[in-house]
């Protein structure tokens, strides 16, 4: 039995300008995680726009299909945050958030940022410990749960 190296068939890219079909499928990976509403009409108005405020965006791509991706917010000079990162359902446990977080991590440190900071969801540990986070036990994290 041959298996195949994700390697050879994904490749990690930042973007700062997402074509209308890079869009379409960002806002796609934003709904099937549940961080966006199928029907929220608004969301792929959005996509440029959190891009562009972004400190880096990354897509993962087989071909030219977007696969899975991961964003970092930062103030550029001390500190960021793994704000975003997901894989498609069907493309999961292939290494690929493993290429995506790779990507995001050189992208920050070249970048001179040091303190990176990311709050994981349930099931998503072993992805971040791999990559050298520790848990922070004296905090908490925390959410402001209402709208203006």
């Amino acid at each position: 039995m041959m298996t195949t190296n994700v390697d050879d068939l994904v490749n990690t890219v930042m973007i700062r300008v997402p074509t209308e079909n890079q869009i379409r499928e960002i806002a796609g990976l934003y709904q099937a995680q549940g961080w966006w509403q199928a029907g929220d009409d608004e969301s792929p108005q959005l996509i440029p726009r959190l891009i562009a405020g972004s400190h880096c965006f990354v897509v993962a791509l087989k071909g030219e299909d977007i696969v899975g991706m991961g964003r970092a917010i930062s103030d550029g000079v001390s500190d960021a945050y793994i704000q975003d990162l997901t894989v498609r359902s069907d493309y999961r446990n292939q290494g690929i958030g493993r290429r995506i977080l790779q990507t995001l991590l050189e992208r920050l440190h070249a970048d001179g940022l040091q303190w990176i900071g990311l709050i994981a969801e349930p099931g998503s540990y072993g992805l971040y410990r791999w990559a050298g986070f520790q848990e922070m036990s004296a905090c908490v994290p925390m959410l402001m749960n209402h709208k203006p």
